[in-house]
């Protein structure tokens, strides 16, 4: 399948007018080829979505060729890229959750008994299994979608795509919410497609992923194509990075000392039975800590009891020298600490609300007269936060859930910032966001410890947590396994105690 010189304007309409105002896609080319996994990368607004889209058949190109085995084709809708051999799995799936998993995989399409018309369920079940089959994955088909796990209801997503006859099988951020195990797992199904000669167009914010599945990848940057280069030639994350943003990792994430100021944070043997064993920690103004360790560490649920969301069994958590009782999160945030969680649109934000509701919601018994906030107020102040962070938003009163990964990180940074915290919680604060806003959400992190905040960062990407920490803790099995300076940091060094290599190291303190 190929794509040659394709561009697509965007639109705006404004009553009967339609004027064409800006290139989302600038003579792209773009070809897959038969049973290879091609990565397509770029920041968000480079133009991805929209590529994809017009593979897909759900908008148009306005100049450019599109080519099937050599041969041109016409895709102006879902239905004929489907029945080209085009599937598309996205990030947020597209299953129906009170069906069951084969009438998901069959939907609009379930065999049938005689001329009357009754739908043959044992067919549909021995089809169902068929293709979850080729993808060595055993789930039961009568079950429905909603009492599956994220992973399984992955793949059941991909025996549909599979179940109409897809060739090219697209993948859109298909490990954002997988744990390591199941991105193993996944990675050996996309193996299993391609050599079935299967080809994949993966998309993936995670630049690890190109060197551990790709066979080439594509760079896209405003709209155009930067390159396209065999993954055995690409010179490491470096030069995906700078194919991306025009500029290097090392000018992407760094980190600027700041002066260390007074005690903020101190846990002390903190116990929860079966999760947290003695954890202690410590935290200053000015500092960035990092918290390290592989999946099921108990780095999340540390923090979650930190900032009261959990009860704790034993163990002391002091703010500011003041020893927290029965810590609780509306306590906490009168205390000043502020909580970036690791599931943004679910924790983090209010996605049907919009900018400025969101923006003010933590603050608002502050903000507030007699007890009423109004719309202005809201307006004034999430402008603010708009411009100082660069947030990228039609207006303040959009709803939070049609902006990017990268801008609703901003607005639960906001939501923080307006409800003067001194101590900012980030845990994975850039996953499934572009290298572009991690570079924005860095620069802001570094900021804030140099005005002399509090920064307690988790990571599961480890060059984050070494390129910005000053010190960093390594946890394994729900507990502090060592403590780990700035200069003795790497990547070798924090696996090494993460998944176990030796014995509990001492913590240094």
């Amino acid at each position: 399948m190929r794509l040659t010189g394709i561009t697509k304007g965007l639109y705006d309409a404004s009553g009967l007018t339609i004027s064409k105002k800006t290139s989302v896609l600038e003579n792209v080319n773009f070809d897959v080829r038969e049973g290879e996994v091609h990565v397509l990368l770029g920041e968000n607004g480079a133009g991805k979505s929209t590529l994809i889209k017009i593979l897909c058949g759900v908008v148009p190109a306005d100049h450019g060729q599109f080519e099937v085995h050599g041969k041109p084709a016409i895709v102006h809708s879902v239905r004929e890229a489907q029945k080209i051999g085009i599937g598309l799995v996205a990030q947020e799936l597209s299953l129906c959750p009170n069906l069951t998993v084969y009438q998901n995989i069959l939907l609009g399409r379930e065999p049938l008994r005689n001329w009357l018309g009754s739908i043959d369920t044992k067919a549909m079940k021995a089809e169902a299994l068929r293709h979850l089959g080729r993808l060595q994955t055993e789930i039961d088909v009568g079950l429905e979608v909603q009492q599956l796990s994220i992973a399984q209801q992955q793949m059941v997503e991909i025996a549909k795509a599979l179940s109409m006859q897809a060739r090219v099988l697209i993948l859109d951020e298909p490990t954002s919410a997988l744990a390591d195990n199941q991105v193993k797992k996944l990675f050996e199904v996309i193996r299993a497609l391609v050599a079935e000669g299967v080809s994949i167009i993966y998309i993936t914010h995670k630049l690890g992923e190109v060197f551990e599945i790709g066979h080439r990848v594509t760079v896209l940057r405003d709209g155009m194509t930067v390159g396209t280069k065999q993954v055995a030639d690409v010179d490491g994350v470096d030069e995906l990075v700078s194919m991306m943003l025009g500029q290097k990792l090392d000018h992407v994430l760094k980190r600027t000392q700041a002066e260390k100021g007074e005690m903020a944070l101190e846990v002390e043997h903190l116990h929860i039975s079966g999760v947290l064993r003695d954890v202690s920690l410590s935290l200053r103004c000015g500092e960035i800590v990092g918290i390290a360790g592989i999946v099921g560490a108990g780095r999340t649920e540390l923090v979650r009891a930190i900032f009261g969301a959990d009860g704790i069994d034993s163990g002391s958590i002091s703010v500011f020298g003041q020893r927290v009782h029965r810590a609780s999160p509306a306590h906490m945030i009168e205390l000043g600490v502020g909580l970036i969680p690791e599931d943004r649109k679910r924790q983090g934000v209010v996605p049907m609300c919009t900018v400025a509701e969101n923006v003010t919601h933590v603050a608002m018994p502050t903000l507030a007269r007699h007890g009423w906030l109004s719309k202005g107020v809201r307006r004034r102040v999430a402008q603010r936060h708009v411009a100082q962070l660069d947030m990228v938003v039609s207006s303040v009163d959009q709803e939070v859930r049609y902006l990017s990964g990268g801008n609703q990180q901003k607005v639960v940074l906001s939501k923080w910032l307006e409800a003067r915290s001194r101590i900012f919680i980030f845990d994975e604060p850039t996953r499934g966001i572009d290298v572009g806003a991690k570079a924005a959400i860095y620069a802001l992190i570094d900021e804030l410890a140099g005005k002399g905040a509090a920064i307690l960062l988790i990571s599961s990407e480890l060059q984050e947590v070494i390129g910005l920490s000053d010190r960093i803790y390594v946890m394994r099995a729900g507990r502090m396994v060592r403590q780990l300076n700035r200069e003795e940091a790497s990547g070798e060094e924090i696996l090494h105690y993460a998944m176990g290599a030796e014995q509990v190291g001492s913590l240094n303190q």
